[in-house]
C-alpha cells in the first residue's frame, strides 16, 4: 500500500473510532484524493475548527464551490455540526474527514461520481 492508502486507512479509522459509522470507502477515497497534496502536509491535512478564517475557506471553497451549494446561513451550521460530531476537542480534525462528513451531512455525493 502507498502513503495515500495508509492515510485513507486513518481517516476510516477515525471515522468508525470518533463517530461510529462505517465510512463508505470508495467516497472517502474520492473525497481523500479531492484534497490533493494537502493530506501529505501537517498543518494542511487537519481542520483548525477554531479559526473562523478557516471556516469560511471551507464554506467558500468546498462547500460553495467543490459541492455547489448556494451560500446561506445553514452552511456554517453544517460545518459546526460536523465539528460538533467529529469532537470540537479533538485536536487532529483530519481535512478528508471533515470533507467527507460535510458531503454526506449535504447529501452532495454526486460532487464525487
Amino acid at each position: 500500500m502507498g502513503k495515500r492508502d495508509d492515510l485513507i486507512a486513518k481517516y476510516a479509522a477515525d471515522i468508525q473510532d470518533k463517530l461510529g459509522q462505517a465510512p463508505d470507502m470508495d467516497l472517502l477515497t474520492k473525497v481523500t484524493i479531492g484534497c490533493g497534496p494537502s493530506i501529505y502536509d501537517d498543518d494542511a491535512s487537519t481542520v483548525a475548527s477554531s479559526d473562523e478564517a478557516e471556516l469560511e475557506r471551507i464554506k467558500s471553497s468546498y462547500l460553495m464551490k467543490k459541492l455547489g451549494l448556494p451560500d446561506g446561513p445553514n452552511l456554517m451550521e453544517g460545518i459546526n455540526a460536523v465539528i460538533e460530531a467529529y469532537g470540537r476537542s479533538n485536536r487532529n480534525k483530519y481535512r478528508a474527514v471533515v470533507y467527507y462528513l460535510l458531503c454526506r451531512h449535504f447529501g452532495k455525493e454526486s460532487a464525487y461520481l
